[in-house]
């Protein structure tokens, strides 16, 4: 899955970078601007940052300001600042999940298309639905992980010199 996820990854930030680069030189050196070249870009484009931000919530390495873990003292305290960190994220993920489905569902009735090469801009936008119900996945898996840490059992510090 990672590898899957980096050759992705790659293509989409290859693409986009590619479809950039011909749009400069064609419109700005060439003075002749590819029609339909951005609305092509724009699907790479939307799906790069929605599958790049369900990569950051899989590796968990979302931008945080934790100010909070300055104050805390033990690792039981992190854990707890990371559960409730972690169902913050998941109520409103998942609040915005369905507003995300809600704009797919429409999306989907009124299949609109893009006005020079009539694409259907439904594939863009389903985009957004798909990216945040992985992030919501990957958020639930973290969540389990931090509960079952904060609820395991403290492993006894080793005597040293072993039992007397």
């Amino acid at each position: 899955m990672t590898r899957f996820a980096s050759v992705l990854l790659t293509v989409l930030i290859c693409l986009v970078a590619l479809g950039q680069f011909v749009q400069v030189i064609t419109r700005y050196v060439l003075e002749i601007p590819v029609m339909g070249l951005e609305e092509s870009l724009l699907y790479p484009t939307l799906w790069l940052y929605m599958l790049g931000a369900v990569n950051a919530s899989r590796e968990n390495t979302h931008i945080r300001a934790n100010v909070l873990e300055i104050f805390l003292s033990t690792e039981r305290q992190h854990q707890v600042l990371a559960v409730i960190g972690e169902v913050i994220s998941l109520i409103v993920g998942i609040w915005l999940t369905t507003w995300a489905w809600e704009f797919t569902k429409y999306s989907m009735r009124v299949w609109r298309e893009s006005p020079t090469l009539y694409l259907p801009t439904f594939y863009v936008d389903v985009a957004l639905f798909v990216g945040l119900v992985l992030m919501m996945i990957f958020t639930a898996c973290h969540l389990l992980m931090h509960l079952r840490a904060l609820f395991s059992p403290i492993a006894e510090p080793a005597i040293e010199g072993g039992l007397k």
